[in-house]
């Protein structure tokens, strides 16, 4: 199984339909984006959006966050996925690794990223990668609709 990963263009109608496919596998109980909502995410600045193909298909996407600071330009990776047919065949390693090169290419001092627990597989990779725990807590505000 071939892995081709690229930076995801314009939000055409194949990015569109692959995402609203693949996010549902991320978080069942989330929101699938629209077209708009994906070409703001796709269009923005800070944001590299990264898909992996397997025989021309659309299989995983990764989308890569680098903000300057002040103490340094740090990268983030966010909404990780790879469908569940593809797993296995080193799909997300692929993902991981090109956003771990745009990030140091970019200048980032760190690449963070969460993981839920139960994701084993997944905090596997992540830590044969070189990711490590960090003695931190996330916390989180939830803005709610006025």
């Amino acid at each position: 199984m071939g892995v081709v990963v690229e930076v995801a263009g314009e939000a055409g109608d194949e990015l569109v339909a692959a995402l609203r496919q693949l996010l549902p596998q991320l978080s069942p109980e989330g929101t699938v984006p629209d077209a708009e909502a994906i070409a703001r995410v796709a269009a923005a600045a800070a944001n590299t959006v990264l898909v992996a193909r397997v025989e021309g298909v659309i299989v995983g996407t990764l989308t890569l966050v680098v903000v300057p600071g002040l103490t340094g330009t740090r990268a983030r990776i966010e909404d990780v996925v790879v469908d569940g047919a593809a797993r296995g065949h080193g799909v997300g390693a692929a993902l991981t690794e090109e956003a771990l090169r745009l990030a140091e290419r970019a200048g980032a001092r760190t690449v963070d990223l969460t993981s839920r627990p139960s994701r084993e597989a997944a905090n596997r990779l992540y830590r044969r990668l070189g990711f490590e725990p960090r003695d931190s807590h996330v916390l989180r505000y939830t803005v709610r609709p006025r």
